[in-house]
């Protein structure tokens, strides 16, 4: 018969830098302020996401994968391999690098590294991020450039637009700049090392910590790695258009524009290798499977386990395609 789809409830974060915008836009009925992050689709111990629909309603998803590893599929994989998240930088972010997986798992107790892929959902004009440095660096020159405040004149800043697409290999030195809303998938991992965060005071009226040597030991500090929008073509068929933003060793991610005004039908399956989380970034609609409806709109996150159900997609809506 197939497995069946089911909404996710995100878990809020309330970083020093987050802002309102996932509250006013996408509807998170989540209390913190600010909210920097909802973690959409995450067994992370960090964060974990409940169910919200269908039969495992008000369930933890890491249990419920933990009950059916069959709903993550065939693909040989060493457990659920996402993070899937809003992000909401009112404020810039630190400046920060995330480990390789054979670092992490040789310092942090076997958990996975990070890499990451942002796809901005808007930026005010001005804004942007940092990735990479601008210059070959020695860890020596850049510890001293992050004790005496300088660091950012070596830092390569590149602006943002609403629909980049950012592609952040472990190991790269970045941020988030000051208002800039995106999509984050990444791997299940939290390790992040900050190196300079602007001698900024959390709600203790502590500066918060900073994990520099860790973070020069993992940071590629050579200036040749700089980011690259990727080709990017719009395939069509009746109803849906869908584009490859990213694809790597740890997840796919593709954008689907769904257009059901003409009665065109849209269908959707999980084949048996992978599940595939549906993260819808505007408009809204329904799924139509076995007799059932489950509704979505601007902000929500499905699950859609491995073999699953085929499904009828209507409405007019966008959203990222996660293959883990």
């Amino acid at each position: 018969m197939g497995n069946k789809p089911f909404l996710l409830s995100p878990c809020g974060k309330d970083y020093l830098w987050g802002g309102s915008r996932l509250k006013e836009e996408f509807h998170k009925k989540i209390s913190m302020v600010p909210l920097a992050e909802s973690w959409e689709c995450s067994v992370h111990p960090d964060g974990t996401s409940v169910i919200a629909s269908g039969k495992y309603k008000g369930q933890l998803l890491s249990d419920i994968l933990q009950e059916h590893p069959e709903f993550l599929g065939t693909h040989p994989r060493n457990g659920f391999p996402v993070l899937v998240k809003f992000i909401d930088a009112s404020q810039k972010l630190s400046i920060q690098v995330h480990p390789t997986d054979e670092y992490a798992q040789n310092h942090e107790n076997g958990e996975c590294g990070k890499t990451e892929m942002w796809y901005v959902l808007d930026a005010k004009p001005g804004a942007e991020l940092i990735f990479g440095c601008n210059q070959d660096m020695e860890p020596g020159a850049m510890r001293d450039f992050l004790e005496d405040g300088t660091i950012e004149k070596y830092l390569r800043k590149v602006p943002v637009a609403r629909d980049d697409v950012f592609y952040i290999p472990a190991g790269t030195i970045h941020a988030i700049g000051e208002g800039v809303l995106l999509a984050e998938i990444q791997q299940n991992s939290n390790l992040t090392y900050r190196l300079y965060d602007y001698e900024r005071m959390d709600k203790y009226g502590q500066k918060r910590e900073l994990q520099r040597d860790r973070a020069l030991e993992v940071a590629n500090l050579s200036s040749s790695i700089k980011p690259r929008q990727p080709m990017r073509v719009l395939r069509y068929r009746p109803g849906v258009a869908s584009e490859l933003l990213c694809r790597c060793k740890y997840f796919e991610v593709n954008r689907m524009l769904i257009n059901t005004e003409r009665r065109q039908k849209v269908t959707y399956i999980a084949d048996a290798l992978s599940f595939r989380v549906l993260l819808c970034i505007d408009g809204a609609g329904s799924l139509l499977y076995d007799g059932e409806v489950l509704k979505f709109r601007k902000g929500d996150c499905i699950f859609v386990p491995a073999d699953s159900v085929e499904m009828e997609i209507q409405g007019y809506a966008q959203f990222l395609d996660v293959r883990g």
